[in-house]
């Protein structure tokens, strides 16, 4: 028997091969039936069990049983005959409701199905379509005069208490969009097609209907955390109806807030409600002092006062009412629901996954006392090390006034942009082809250990690679002609093609420089010795980040699930599923873009530099008051992330001989005679190169970023005569704006 051997190993016999394709097409043409997806569904929220439930019986993603019950993919074996035999056990235990089933909501049994109301009438400013994303399933009691789903002409079976244990107080979902329809009537677009009338005549009046009818709002994501306030998105027509302007001045604008004469703000201040210190402007709070438990906080969104930056938004502050509805409701059910800009929430995520005080055990008498929350940055912002203080910072204000600090003095880790001219073998072939890391700062967080307290000085230490901190130490001597890329393997490489992974630019360091611990491990794992000056550790540290990822990955998954992008597809249908996925449903692919948003703008608040208020250097600004600012939390991220990029970099170079033309931050640039990243990467029987790149959507994984021919990248830097120009930045659409300016 003869077989092919490759590098996983394994070998295959062409019988082996043969009895393969045989079980496939048997497995093929005798299939266990499966009900359709609408009633695989019921019969799972019937039995009261989650998706997640499921999923851990097949030992599959809950992404694939949700795409299980929309009909967009279908089990595949073993899994499916599992799967049929669960859902053939709950087809007995749970017969389909006749008629009368599908509209009683007497029915006190663990298995009953309360029925949305039918619609009160059947006419409304706008249809409310409910979502594909994160549908919320209707209250159990509402009175019919004061809600109503527009167009509904037949009730609907709901979700279970027991399948999803919805808290009463939210009933109505995390928000609504406050609208003004054709009739004049106020009202609320919330989540799931909901419409609820308001009542509400003034602002103030609206925060109280809000708090005390509304029912909307989100329950905590950690045990000693917070519930998220309710958030309202005031449309213009909205802003109108209750004595706001639909657009700021450019005073107000360039302020940030309405003036603090606005009689709605007086308004505010009779009925005894404040605002914090940002104002009313287009994130604004409203709130009272807390009376025990009791919480008393509305937030309003403004979208035609820019609150949705378009950049990360799209055209969102430009939907109808219900369609704006479905897309922040997507969003706040997956993320969280929307505290400010998308990098503001980022941060607020952080921070309510590991909130910094937890009640402590009762004491003899049965009291508690506020305690820190293990896990946690804590209640009491710190003060980073030196090297790792941004310009300006109070630490440096003993500096002279023009001094420029070097590597030697100052931390500087950040993400690639790095380019090289094309060798003569590269230009003769036919195309560039452009690669992009899914979630690349978000899979860098992933398991990354991190400093939760103030930082230790040490000098001539030991490196730990599990001891989070700042090092002094020259890494002149890494060669990466020979390196290290398996254990007790070298490989000899092409030093001259690649980027430093120890500098942004790519260059090889000189001289002793600060580095963050991944970046000081990943000399180690090439199989260099390093002898570390001094430095700046962490011995309180933990894996802070890893819920915060985890959350934000689950919400990109499964978004990108509803558009058709499945986590298991093979290579080829990845890409073919990827090609024009923003346009099979704009509102989610909007989505998708904040969620990315959260990522970059929640790790770039870890180092937030000042934002005007009169600010000099050597004084401190605003957000230095935070726990949450952690420039060596950022800094060992981007570490990691561009450490990652550049070990599968020289893993696929060991491999294939390739190297790459340009690198910006997570996308990489390749020299190829296709189109396709299938024309170079390494693919065999469907499987990647070992710790190379690998299609997929995952993060971490990468996706196809643009292709353009060779032709035009010595064109474009013939042209703006700059010959190591950053094609990365230009391999998308292959527009060139202007030359690149290295920012």
């Amino acid at each position: 028997m003869c077989g092919r051997v490759w590098w996983g190993g394994e070998v295959l016999a062409d019988e082996e091969e043969l009895f393969s394709a045989v079980d496939a097409l048997l497995e093929q043409a005798v299939r266990d039936p499966l009900p359709e997806p609408a009633e695989r569904k019921r019969l799972r929220e019937a039995a009261g069990l989650t998706q997640d439930q499921v999923a851990g019986a097949l030992q599959t993603r809950r992404e694939a049983v949700g795409n299980w019950e929309a009909g967009r993919t279908e089990p595949r074996p073993p899994k499916r005959a599992a799967y049929a035999r669960l859902l053939e056990g709950l087809a007995a235990r749970f017969p389909a409701p006749g008629p009368a089933g599908n509209t009683s909501t007497a029915s006190a049994g663990p298995t009953a199905t309360p029925a949305r109301e039918t619609a009160s009438r059947t006419t409304a400013p706008h249809t409310a379509p409910a979502p594909a994303a994160a549908p919320r399933p209707a209250a159990t009691s509402r009175p019919a005069s004061t809600s109503r789903r527009p167009g509904a002409k037949t009730a609907t079976p709901g979700k279970t208490t027991a399948a999803v244990a919805v808290d009463p107080r939210f009933a109505h979902g995390p928000l609504a969009v406050i609208d003004v329809g054709a009739d004049r009537k106020v009202v609320a677009y919330c989540t799931g097609g909901l419409v609820l009338d308001v009542p509400a005549k003034s602002i103030p009046a609206l925060v109280d209907w809000t708090l005390q009818e509304a029912k909307l709002g989100q329950p905590k994501l950690s045990g000693p955390g917070k519930d998220a306030d309710p958030l309202l998105v005031l449309t213009e027509s909205a802003l109108e109806r209750y004595g706001l302007p639909t657009t700021l001045t450019e005073e107000e604008r360039l302020a940030g807030r309405l003036p603090e004469g606005h009689k709605v703000i007086k308004q505010l201040a009779r009925a005894e409600w404040k605002l914090t210190k940002r104002g009313f402007g287009p994130w604004a709070r409203i709130y009272r002092p807390v009376k025990g438990s009791e919480r008393a906080c509305v937030q309003l969104c403004i979208p035609s006062w820019h609150a949705l930056d378009s950049r990360h938004w799209g055209t969102a502050a430009q939907l109808p009412p219900a369609e704006l509805a479905r897309v922040l409701g997507a969003y706040a059910s997956r993320v969280l629901t929307p505290r400010g800009s998308t990098a503001v929430t980022g941060l607020e995520l952080m921070t309510a996954l590991h909130p910094p005080t937890r009640a402590s055990a009762p004491h003899a008498d049965g009291t508690r006392h506020s305690e820190h929350n293990p896990g946690s940055l804590g209640k009491d912002p710190v003060d980073p090390a030196p090297c790792e203080a941004p310009d300006g910072h109070p630490l440096l204000a003993d500096l002279p006034r023009f001094h420029i600090r070097g590597p030697g003095e100052k931390l500087l880790e950040e993400a690639y942009d790095w380019a090289r001219p094309m060798t003569d073998a590269e230009c003769t072939l036919r195309h560039l082809v452009g690669i992009d890391v899914n979630m690349a700062f978000a899979a860098g967080a992933n398991g990354l250990i991190v400093g939760l307290g103030a930082p230790t000085h040490v000098k001539a230490p030991v490196f730990d690679p599990k001891l989070p901190g700042s090092w002094l130490v020259d890494l002149s001597h890494v060669d990466l002609s020979r390196v290290k890329v398996g254990k007790d393997t070298w490989a000899d490489l092409d030093a001259g093609l690649l980027p430093s992974p120890f500098t942004p630019k790519g260059e090889r360091p000189d001289g002793p420089a600060w580095y963050a611990t991944p970046t000081v491990a990943y000399a180690v794992e090439l199989g260099y010795d390093v002898a570390p000056i001094e430095a700046y550790v962490r011995y309180d540290n933990g894996r802070y980040l890893d819920a915060w990822y985890q959350r934000l990955r689950d919400a990109y998954l499964a978004t990108m699930a509803d558009l058709g992008v499945d986590a298991d597809l093979a290579p080829a249908d990845f890409l073919a599923a990827m090609d024009g996925y923003q346009e099979r449903d704009p509102q989610l692919a909007t989505v998708v873009s904040a969620i990315k948003a959260t990522v970059k703008g929640g790790l770039g608040k870890l180092r937030e530099r000042p934002r005007g208020e009169g600010w000099r250097p050597g004084e401190p600004w605003r957000a230095l008051a935070r726990p949450t600012w952690r420039p060596d939390i950022r800094a060992a991220v981007i570490s990691r992330t561009r450490i990652n990029l550049h070990r599968k970099i020289v893993k696929h170079a060991a491999f294939t001989g390739q190297y790459p033309v340009a690198i910006l931050s997570d996308c990489v640039v390749y020299a190829a005679n296709g189109e396709s990243p299938l024309d170079f990467l390494p693919y065999r029987d469907g499987k990647p190169l070992p710790g190379g790149f690998k299609l997929g959507v995952n993060p971490g994984l990468v996706k196809h970023e643009g292709t353009q021919t060779v032709l035009w990248g010595e064109g474009v830097r013939e042209q703006f005569n700059a010959p190591e120009l950053n094609l990365a930045r230009y391999i998308k659409d292959g527009t060139v704006t202007d030359a690149d300016n290295g920012e």
